[in-house]
């Protein structure tokens, strides 16, 4: 347990600071599910705009250093690698 003042503010910053990135993390998971499903439906322009949307929010959760830059353009990548095989296909 902490004792001084400092590392008992500290302990209450990372608490609060964990829930945010918890928070900022699932909406980036939901988001990415809600994607793929309109992939598997094959509707490429909804397939698009949805991607906007992640690409959106995966950038402005690296922004807030919640989640590592490269990470974050490497699931870019990959969502993008999997609508352009979608058009590729049709």
């Amino acid at each position: 347990m902490a004792h001084s003042l400092q590392s008992k503010k500290r302990v209450r910053q990372n608490e609060k600071s964990r829930t945010t990135n918890r928070a900022r993390k699932s909406q980036v998971k939901t988001q990415i599910k809600h994607y793929e499903e309109i992939l598997e439906k094959g509707d490429v322009a909804a397939a698009t705009e949805q991607l906007r949307l992640v690409t959106k929010k995966l950038d402005k959760t690296a922004s807030t250093s919640t989640m590592h830059k490269k990470t974050a353009a490497r699931k870019k990548s990959r969502l993008t690698k999997k609508l352009n095989a979608l058009k590729a296909k049709q």
